[in-house]
């Protein structure tokens, strides 16, 4: 299973590249790789098959993959369909079509989410890659991303299914907490199931990610939207693939949960609204795309309802639905595609004589839309009348509910019937104007993503193109798939009777096409005969065609309008444009809910030391008055300077502590963040205007000294709340045992907390970029210019720095240029020393980068922007994004190599020259984030620095030369 998954992602990395070198027929070797996974599953569908790897176990996050009866049919249609729908993907694109490759690595991934969702046996993974195919399926919608219907459809869907994941998340947590197990099977081999109003809430939120999945009412909407996908994606996702999920997630609990007090009235309400209300919204469309979408929501419903029941006999019937209609709509889907390929529109009033010329096309969609209507020999009628059995003799509903059951199941397939017999008609019967079957309401085209070549549709309706047989073969093989399941479907019923067979109940009814004369057949007549007259009759029931019980569309578009005012309402309230304002707030919250808990809590002792020694009460006054000090001072410059005097001081109470690694860094960060001060500060004037500086300001010196007092009390409570050992005495052993080294910061850092890190090196990466696209605005500078990119180079001048005679001689310093010249290696030596050394000695991958930033900040302000081109002349964003894999890429590899992630190991080698070396492999995680702390403070130069002194010499290019003497 393992290798499956890994298969289907090494195949959608090289998809581009195979689209590339082979153009459409790249799909055929793309659609090995799920046809050699159905291989596997089919080899292995007895029996029950595990894998399991620990991750973070802690957090109960393990992959546990897990395959039996119900994964193998699921797995087993989500690969071979989607091997066939590769196929016809090569055959319903062209080679010009845009974005090919990246489609088909969706295509592909979306594969592989798929597989991994029914094969998780761990809840938290099943949601992983629930996720994932809720952001594949985002991506494959939109795929024509230039037409607003198709981004309209997109985000509609991914906002209605991620929703409905993040309920489903919440309640996947309460359900493995209150069963002490995340996986699936532990909830299933328990004698009596978790009950209780948390798990009850659990069910319930569980049911809402299923249902928004599956497309039941009223999270229904989102599916005939979708319908501006390719049709491949609507072949693939919208019938065989991602609407199973809720489905398959709805079959996986109903064994435990069937009897929940929630179950039932969610399941079999909403699964027999959407089944009836869906239907009869098929028989008003007139795209024979949305006839099939309405007809997949209805489907999706009467899905829901078999599986939900919770009985073997029903189980049976609804896996047997599951494949049929997996069978018949994707059939039915590709049909669409190939008639809109050939004549040039999806309207069904515009198709006419079809028949006569495709016949081996609408013998195909025939089998299906038989199958579909539950019509003798095909494997519809064998899941039908499976269904309508099962349901009369399910011994969990009470008598009425096994009537309403079966009136709504009867209703559904009446229009089932009814919308069948239309498509077939619509898409392949000789038609007039005026005979039955031609609707009265305005005609619509082909939707603009099924336009192949950008021909439009009346250019070709006249000419009809027949499909090769490339194209017509991956709908003939899932028509004639549910022929034979129909005429043989003891075989069917061999290979899906294993899942049934572990619910409790009556025993199985076996699969057949001929059970007698019984009530279902009864009931499969009368469904024919009335399915036959609502279509006869469907103006009658359609008539404008407008949906007579509301539009959840609309509704959908009035609720994303409310939370829009809403959200403005709120924006304006809390966010006025002033900064004060936003961090008075902040502040205030500090002072208030610490406060307030300290004063109705019950700790009353405190623990305070003024002063371990003489100096530091010496370095705490100078940081009082040098506080104090930039409170009262209007020049902006030397406010930045005596702030900088406090950050320095903290670094000297640091080191006097015994924490050099804390004193380096602080150091360190504080004089980066002095330069980062003074680029800004060139755009303001020097002095604070004596209007904003008139009156003291009481309100804010109140609100400062509040802050101090309560930080203070906090302190001093805090320390005397520690009641057991502190855990830094066991940090230095820990940090040598587990993580091979000596300083026990550095461990901690890239070790022992390396995912807290991973996440803080990851915020950094975000924050270089939000300031680049603030100072950028339209796109990103680059890299930064190098001195020849400069109208004014020339080589022939000598100067200490490549760039240094582009300064204007007016704000040359050959003095700091000379410096920087003998300086700059030397401070990069001492960078690669501090990260080299970090492991066992004060340093590492944050001090040597910020020492690295250091001299790149010494070049450019000796040589200006050019110089910091000369010097560095790689794009930041490269390096954050080579920094931000291969901190990330650790966590991967230990993965693969058995180890938890992000864990680290011990490698010693002998090295010519270098001698005997201890490598740890941590170092590489370090080396990220050296590489993130560099691309941070380049981004930083580049974009506060280089591009606001190209902005200055643009307004003032008399007194702003090449950036260093603004």
């Amino acid at each position: 299973m393992l290798a499956i998954l890994l298969a289907h992602g090494a195949a959608a990395l090289l998809a581009p590249l195979w689209v590339r070198a082979l153009g459409r027929n790249a799909f055929y070797p793309l659609a090995l790789v799920p046809l050699s996974g159905l291989g596997w599953v089919l080899t292995k569908w007895v029996g029950l098959h595990r894998v399991h790897l620990t991750w973070a176990p802690s957090i109960a996050m393990t992959i546990d993959l897990r395959c039996d009866a119900l994964t193998a049919v699921l797995a087993a249609l989500v690969l071979g369909i989607g091997a066939l729908v590769l196929m016809y993907c090569a055959r319903y694109f062209e080679n010009d079509e845009p974005g090919l490759g990246v489609f088909a690595a969706q295509l592909v991934g979306f594969a592989g989410a798929m597989f991994g969702l029914v094969t998780s046996d761990n809840m938290l993974l099943l949601y992983v890659f629930w996720e994932a195919t809720t952001v594949l399926s985002f991506l494959l919608v939109g795929h024509n991303a230039e037409q607003a219907v198709s981004r309209r459809a997109a985000i509609q869907a991914l906002l209605v299914t991620g929703a409905g994941g993040l309920a489903m998340l919440v309640g996947i947590v309460i359900l493995g907490e209150a069963n002490e197990s995340y996986l699936l099977s532990d909830l299933l081999a328990r004698a009596h199931p978790p009950s209780g109003l948390a798990v009850n809430v659990a069910v319930a939120l569980l049911l809402v990610g299923a249902l928004s999945k599956s497309a039941v009412v009223p999270l229904h909407f989102w599916l005939p939207g979708a319908m501006a996908a390719p049709t491949p994606v609507s072949a693939y996702l919208h019938a065989a693939a991602m609407v199973k999920a809720g489905v398959y997630l709805v079959a996986r609990l109903a064994p435990v949960f069937a009897t929940n007090p929630v179950w039932h009235p969610l399941v079999l309400i909403l699964g027999l609204t959407s089944m009836l209300l869906a239907g009869l919204r098929a028989l008003q469309v007139v795209d024979l795309k949305l006839v099939l979408a309405f007809g997949t929501v209805s489907q999706l419903g009467f899905l829901i309802v078999l599986v939900g029941i919770g009985t073997p006999n029903a189980a049976l019937a609804g896996v047997t639905m599951i494949v049929a209609h997996a069978l018949f709509k994707g059939c039915l889907f590709m049909v669409v595609g190939i008639i809109d390929h050939g004549a040039g529109t999806r309207d069904l009033r515009r198709l006419s004589g079809l028949g006569r010329r495709a016949p081996m096309l609408c013998g195909t969609a025939i089998l299906a839309a038989l199958s579909m209507a539950g019509i003798p020999p095909l494997l519809g009628f064998v899941g039908k009348e499976s269904a309508l059995s099962a349901i009369s003799g399910a011994d969990v509903l009470t008598g009425a509910a096994r009537g309403v059951v079966t009136v709504g199941v009867v209703l559904g397939s009446m229009l089932t019937v009814g919308y069948s017999i239309r498509f077939v008609w619509g898409a392949f019967a000789d038609k007039h104007t005026g005979q039955p079957g031609i609707s009265s309401s305005t005609s619509v085209g082909p939707h603009p993503s099924e336009k192949p070549n950008g021909t439009n549709a009346t250019d070709r309706r006249a000419s009809w193109r027949p499909p090769g047989a490339a194209f017509l073969g991956p709908p003939a093989v899932l028509a004639v798939a549910g022929l034979v399941a129909g005429l043989a479907p003891s075989g069917l019923d061999e290979a899906l009777r294993p899942y049934p067979e572990t619910i409790a109940g009556q025993p199985l009814s076996p699969l057949s096409l001929w059970h007698g004369f019984t009530t279902p057949l009864a009931l499969t007549a009368l469904i024919i005969a009335v399915g036959i007259l609502l279509y006869r009759s469907r103006d009658h029931l359609t008539g404008s065609g407008r949906p007579r019980l509301g539009n959840a569309d609309r509704a959908y578009d009035t609720a994303l309008r409310a939370m829009d005012k809403l959200s403005l309402r709120m924006t304006g309230a809390v966010q006025r444009g002033s900064l004060p304002l936003s961090q008075a707030a902040i502040l205030v919250t500090l002072i208030i809910l610490p406060s307030a808990l300290l004063v109705l809590g019950a700790r009353t002792e405190v623990a305070l030391r003024l002063w371990d020694s003489p100096p530091q009460l010496v370095i705490g006054a100078i940081m009082a008055v040098s506080a104090l000090t930039a409170t009262v001072q209007r020049n902006r410059l030397a406010s930045v300077l005596v702030v900088g005097v406090t950050g320095y001081g903290c670094g000297v109470i640091f080191a006097l502590h015994g924490a050099p690694d804390l004193a380096l860094t602080q150091f360190l960060v504080e004089t980066l963040t002095l330069v980062i001060f003074v680029l800004v500060l060139r755009a303001f004037p020097a002095e604070i205007e004596a209007s904003k500086t008139a009156a003291f300001p009481v309100r804010r010196a109140i609100l400062a000294v509040l802050v101090g007092v309560v930080v203070a009390l906090l302190t001093a409570f805090a320390v005397a709340a520690r009641t057991a050992e502190p855990i830094w005495h066991r940090i230095p052993e820990a940090a040598y045992r587990f993580g091979h080294g000596k300083n026990a910061v550095n461990v901690l850092l890239v070790d022992i907390r390396a995912w807290d890190t991973l996440g803080e090196v990851s915020v950094l990466v975000v924050a270089a970029t939000g300031v680049a696209s603030l100072v950028f605005r339209s796109r990103r500078f680059g890299s930064a210019p190098r001195a020849a990119d400069s109208p004014d180079y020339n080589p022939d001048l000598v100067s200490w720095l490549p760039a240094g005679r582009l300064v204007d001689r007016a704000y040359r310093s050959m003095v700091l240029q000379f410096t920087t010249r003998l300086v700059f290696p030397t401070i990069m030596v001492l960078s690669v020393y501090f990260f080299f050394s970090g492991h066992n000695a004060p340093g590492g991958g944050f001090a040597g980068g910020l020492t690295a930033g250091l001299a790149l900040t010494l070049r450019y302000l000796a040589g200006g922007r050019y110089e910091l081109g000369e010097a560095l002349p790689v794009d930041a964003g490269h390096i954050l994004g080579a920094g931000l894999s291969l901190a990330a890429g650790t966590a991967a590899s230990s993965l693969l190599l058995g180890a938890p992630p992000l864990s680290s190991a011990a490698v010693e080698l002998t090295v010519p020259v270098l001698g005997h070396l201890n490598l740890v492999t941590a170092a590489f995680f370090d080396l990220g984030v050296y590489l993130i702390v560099v691309g941070l403070v380049l981004d930083v130069l580049r974009s506060l620095g280089a591009r606001l002194d190209y902005e200055l010499d643009q307004i003032e290019p008399s007194t702003a030369q090449n950036g260093t003497g603004a």
